[in-house]
């Protein structure tokens, strides 16, 4: 063999040796790993997940308030008592309550000096309201007719009985029971019972709903509303009678450290009215259900002939998840 085939003999070997050690170190590499910047999203478990529900800013008109409190006696157990005894108030024949007294009226009396007596001089002196009399005299619920003539009857609260009202509203009922007090009666007389309106559910108070716990004065700074007449209301103008309906009796201070809110900025008033074709009426769909701010709605009729009543005498007003848990002594049952 020539020296020229030697050589390229052996170049030929030496070439095919570092490619087969090429080939295996290539095997040998660890292929390259991309990455991402991404981070997991942490997703918790369903049994780990607490929904929150919204506070019942409006409730199901037909669901009752379910408080955390449960009273002494089951709705179911007691048997409460009832009454429509309110015309005995304006009665001027029997039967009318001992605390009432019938007067004929007269221009010319003994404690007017000066003037001829009005219907306004007679409510001052006999510690009645005008609406009352009005009624009275009237013989029906006409509270704005107040003309009188020589010789005419109606009634008054008796000067020489120490009269106090007081009202007993059951939140789990959206009731009210009217009872007046007398130094000589043995217990408080019911008056009549109403259905009322209430606050608005609410699980943040304690009372479970907008409207308070607790036993309050009512206070005099009473109003009447009509149709048209404006107020300010949260700072607005406002047609009052739509808010407030026709009457309105502030409360005026707490009576016991169980109350659950201050007294200010609640009141009893009428259903507010609305406009249905131009005219205004009263929206009494609230009655019995759970829709107000926290005052105590009552219809207007209702609250019409409450208010001539118990304006001029001091009012206490308790109110009570159950009327079993009432402090008035000497109810029945």
């Amino acid at each position: 063999m020539t020296l020229p085939k030697l050589l390229a003999l052996v170049s030929l070997i030496l070439f095919g040796a570092i490619g087969i050690a090429a080939i295996f170190k290539s095997k040998s590499v660890p292929p390259v790993v991309v990455t991402t910047s991404q981070v997991p999203l942490e997703v918790e478990l369903d049994q780990e997940i607490q929904l929150i529900a919204p506070a019942l800013a409006v409730a199901p008109q037909s669901v009752k308030p379910s408080f955390s409190s449960v009273t002494s006696k089951s709705a179911a157990a007691i048997d409460l008592p009832e009454a429509n005894r309110v015309e005995e108030f304006f009665n001027k024949n029997e039967p009318k309550f001992p605390i009432v007294e019938t007067v004929t009226y007269k221009s010319r009396v003994t404690w007017q000096k000066g003037r001829p007596a009005w219907l306004s001089d007679y409510a001052s002196h006999y510690d009645t309201s005008r609406h009352f009399i009005a009624r009275s005299l009237n013989g029906k619920p006409d509270y704005l007719k107040q003309e009188l003539a020589e010789g005419d009857r109606f009634n008054v609260l008796r000067k020489d009985k120490d009269i106090q009202f007081y009202l007993l509203i059951d939140t789990s009922r959206c009731k009210m029971w009217f009872y007046y007090l007398a130094s000589d009666e043995k217990r408080p007389v019911l008056v009549k019972t109403y259905a009322v309106g209430l606050g608005r559910l609410d699980s943040s108070c304690v009372s479970g709903l907008l409207t308070p716990l607790g036993k309050y004065s009512l206070g005099d700074r009473i109003a009447t509303y009509k149709p048209k007449a404006t107020g300010i209301y949260h700072g607005k103008k406002a047609e009052m009678i739509t808010i407030f309906g026709t009457r309105w009796i502030p409360f005026e201070e707490e009576l016991s450290p169980a109350c659950t809110a201050p007294a200010k900025g609640f009141g009893i008033h009428g259903t507010p009215w609305e406009y249905r074709s131009g005219e205004p009426a009263d929206n009494i769909e609230s009655i019995g259900k759970y829709e107000s701010d926290g005052c105590i709605r009552l219809a207007t009729p209702d609250i019409e002939e409450l208010f001539s009543i118990i304006i001029t005498k001091p009012t206490t007003i308790e109110i009570v998840r159950d009327f079993a848990d009432s402090t008035l002594v000497g109810l029945s049952p």
